[in-house]
């Protein structure tokens, strides 16, 4: 299982690919809706890109109840700490 810092450049890799920016541009605090105008298009993208790089199920409303980058990271990590 990966660490949480592990987690972190898988997510903001897949997030800045999506949104085409710098994975260093989002830090833990970084809300994608608030600073990137996000739409659930691009979130739905993302989803099905973690899913494919970390094998695992993410239910949609993980994604969408996430406040920032952080927050989704530990909301995935806490997934994937159950699904072991």
């Amino acid at each position: 299982m990966p660490t949480r810092e592990e987690l972190a450049v898988t997510v903001r890799t897949v997030i800045s690919d999506v949104l085409g920016t710098d994975p260093a541009e989002l830090q833990d605090r970084t809300s994608l809706l608030e600073e990137y105008g996000i739409d659930s298009l691009e979130l739905m993208e993302i989803g099905a890109r973690l899913e494919r790089a970390l094998q695992l199920r993410i239910d949609p409303d993980d994604l969408i109840a996430a406040r920032d980058v952080g927050h989704a990271i530990d909301l995935l990590r806490t997934r994937m700490d159950s699904s072991v």
